[in-house]
């Protein structure tokens, strides 16, 4: 089997690398408006691959030509400590006008009112070729708070040539059960090799997402009035997790004390035959495995309830008190149209919310296998319960993730982690 890479190189030879211009933070809206002054926005971006910081900036500027009377302004930033930021931002009355973040981590600025609605000021045709599931996970208390951009998947990588030596056949369907994945870690792990690595350090995202395949929603109701349930559905995706690092052997425990880029080395040195990642490392693998590994991206995992995982979409919201909530409005449907929204998340090998965004990277992509199972994974994306829970963050972090790391460590059993992350939520919920 050939060896896959067009998902790395098409992407970084398809986007022209432009230096980004430095830009100062400032007030809410960067002024002009009266007088004949254009008006100025302040889009904060988080995007921190030179790839996606090039498209970005090739899409700014093109309407900025465009554009005379509204100019953007782009403010880099970066994911790290940005909640915090914006906490202080908008309590100062200093955020941008538009506001890159994720849909998990927007709900309590729009429980605070700080996020303006957006429902009537989407272009109607955007809104009908983005799916019901992916609006769901960014609309708060019946309003629209953000434009849904870019998501990731999990999804599962294999080294065929391990999969071949063992015996195992690559799942060619639409998609691949829990049962399969199993079957082909045990069939795969010999005396010096494991069939499975999967960097589960921070695993809540992981269990929270892939649990959806088991119908394991976690939460009831919204907001302050949210409700936990964790029974067998919830506990499914853990569980199983478990059962093969400690029952069959055949998953590599210490993998699950690392990240899922600490896993790839392991990957690529042949020390195991599959990992699990998000569907964005298939440009890390296709850039960085050595000459003669050959790989495959395998099909959406699927569980008793279907293919789904949550989607936790990026997010690009408008600051209410920006004095210009319309003109903000008018960039963002620019922005999301399908030729831009193609080119960022081609850029950054993630899957575009829009089904017209999708089809121009497949155009792009061509015939590589990868990324037709990273937009394969992208259908099955649904609006997660846990989006619209305000104090989700907080009992991820202290709750939920001790919790799963203690069980993946075999240190607490399944039962305990069910209570820890019930008892936990009340504790937080008050």
């Amino acid at each position: 089997m050939r060896r896959i890479r067009g998902i790395g190189a098409v992407a970084f030879a398809g986007v022209a690398v432009f230096a980004l211009a430095g830009c100062q933070q400032g007030s809410a809206s960067g002024g002009g408006g009266e007088d004949g002054d254009a008006v100025t926005l302040q889009f904060q971006s988080l995007s921190d691959q030179p790839t996606t910081q090039a498209a970005i900036e090739e899409i700014v500027d093109e309407w900025n030509t465009e554009n005379a009377d509204t100019q953007v302004e782009i403010v880099q930033a970066g994911w790290d400590g940005t909640y915090d930021k914006l906490i202080t931002q908008f309590t100062g009355g200093t955020a941008p006008d538009i506001i890159h973040f994720e849909a998990s981590s927007i709900v309590s600025f729009a429980e605070d009112g700080y996020l303006a609605d957006l429902t009537d000021l989407i272009d109607a045709d955007l809104k009908s070729d983005i799916s019901e599931g992916i609006w769901e996970s960014v609309t708060y208390d019946d309003q629209i708070i953000a434009y849904p951009s870019t998501l990731q998947s999990y999804m599962a990588f294999a080294n065929t040539d391990l999969l071949e030596a063992a015996g195992v056949e690559v799942p060619t369907g639409e998609t691949m059960t829990w049962d399969q994945l199993q079957e082909i870690a045990k069939a795969t792990t010999t005396g010096d090799q494991y069939g499975l690595g999967w960097g589960l350090s921070s695993p809540t995202a992981t269990m929270m997402s892939l649990s959806l395949g088991f119908d394991g929603g976690f939460f009831e109701g919204e907001g302050d009035d949210a409700s936990i349930e964790v029974g067998a559905d919830e506990l499914a995706v853990a569980e199983r997790i478990h059962e093969m690092a400690y029952t069959d052997m055949s998953l590599e425990p210490t993998s699950l004390t690392q990240s899922g880029s600490d896993v790839l080395p392991s990957f690529y040195a042949g020390n195991i035959a599959m990992t699990v990642q998000g569907s964005y490392q298939a440009t890390n693998i296709a850039n960085d495995a050595p000459d003669g590994f050959n790989w495959v991206a395998l099909p959406p995992l699927e569980g008793t309830a279907g293919a789904l995982q949550a989607a936790n979409p990026q997010t690009y919201s408008v600051n209410i008190d920006s004095e210009y909530v319309e003109e903000s409005a008018d960039f963002l449907n620019f922005f999301m149209s399908a030729d831009n929204l193609a080119k960022i998340a081609f850029a950054d090998a993630l899957i575009p919310s829009s089904g017209e965004a999708q089809a121009e990277v497949q155009t792009l992509a061509g015939d590589d296998q990868a990324w037709e199972q990273v937009l394969a994974s992208g259908q099955g994306l649904v609006g997660p319960p846990f989006l619209t829970v305000s104090k989700y963050t907080e009992w991820k972090d202290t709750i939920a993730t001790p919790a799963f790391q203690r069980y993946l460590a075999d240190q607490i059993s399944s039962d305990e982690l069910g209570t820890q992350l019930t008892d936990g939520w009340d504790d937080v919920a008050g």
